[in-house]
């Protein structure tokens, strides 16, 4: 190993931290990055004791470093997050950096599973659920939802789908449930909700559960529910993808997820994907496809909704950008 080739020294971090830990640092590189480091790791034929060791204590003493200069630093924080995300997405962001203390209780229910916060928010007023699934996570906030009485979801998502902020009514009876830890932040977060995230969260919905809340907001209001379909994204919509996209979303996507979800897929979608796999890759895909046996509608939707979640989550890390049809036909 060349004690200062760089590559050679990511690799041998990479070999030494694990296979998770590599693999989380992996996502956040480009896939040049990724492909030089792999490389070096496949090519790397023997690395001492002494050598992992003294990688291993520069990355701490430059990570020291790091945090000695950069720790505390909101305009730092502040200046990368706007670079990266861009000064829309990074206001919402840095609330929670800077002001974490106001969102614990949030980050607590992010922590449970949809059934355990169905029990401690389920006798809530509507409005009081409606803010508190504004602010969970996209999947927890689905799970939910799903959870609730049909009449009380159909409620909810409406209040979703038309949240603009919170009424000081509503306020002072979230701060009761959650012991005011969303006190003060959510009236300048209303953008947390609305079409976009309504949209979001019904993507990670069954198909029943999604068909039944879009039916009841069309009897409501039937341009709303137009709205909502538009910032929708759905499997098909991925044929409209840049090739650079499919490339980055095949690295994260699972073979056999991808095999299934392609199942039945409109001929142009299943080429979408083919054309930016190695020739290896896609005639085995192709083969398997020809192959595949009859598959249970439900299985195969369960895996188009977790590529598009994936696409959405390589979307909001800013990797890639979605483009969603404008059919506004949904099954």
């Amino acid at each position: 190993m060349a004690a200062d080739d760089p590559v050679e020294r990511c690799a041998v971090l990479a070999l030494s931290i694990g296979e998770d830990a590599a693999a989380e640092v992996f996502k956040h590189m480009s896939a040049a990055e990724v492909q030089s480091i792999g490389k070096a790791m496949v090519e790397m034929k023997r690395v001492t004791r002494a050598q992992a060791s003294d990688v291993l204590q520069a990355f701490r003493d430059e990570a020291e470093q790091f945090l000695a200069v950069s720790l505390s630093s909101e305009d730092y924080i502040r200046s990368v997050l706007n670079r990266a995300l861009g000064s829309e997405r990074a206001a919402g962001i840095l609330d929670d950096i800077l002001e974490p203390e106001t969102h614990a209780g949030i980050d607590a229910l992010n922590n449970l599973d949809p059934a355990a916060i169905v029990e401690i928010i389920k006798d809530e007023h509507p409005q009081i659920i409606t803010t508190i699934l504004v602010h969970l996570a996209r999947d927890r906030a689905s799970g939910v939802l799903a959870l609730l009485p049909e009449r009380t979801r159909n409620d909810v998502f409406w209040r979703i789908a038309t949240f603009g902020g919170v009424q000081p009514a509503a306020l002072a009876a979230l701060t009761d449930v959650l012991n005011g830890v969303l006190a003060g932040q959510i009236s300048k977060r209303g953008s947390l909700g609305g079409t976009h995230t309504a949209a979001e969260i019904l993507n990670m919905m069954k198909d029943t559960e999604e068909a039944s809340l879009m039916e009841t907001i069309k009897e409501r209001d039937a341009e709303l529910a137009q709205r909502i379909e538009e910032e929708m994204f759905v499997f098909a919509d991925l044929e409209q993808l840049e090739d650079t996209a499919i490339a980055e979303l095949l690295q994260q996507v699972q073979n056999d997820s991808l095999i299934i979800a392609l199942k039945g897929a409109p001929e142009g979608l299943i080429e979408k994907f083919l054309s930016n796999m190695s020739a290896r890759l896609a005639t085995l895909v192709r083969d398997e496809l020809a192959e595949q046996g009859p598959l249970r509608l439900s299985k195969v939707e369960t895996e188009r909704k977790k590529v598009v979640q994936i696409a959405r989550r390589l979307a909001d890390d800013g990797k890639i950008q979605l483009k969603a049809s404008s059919d506004d036909e949904y099954v």
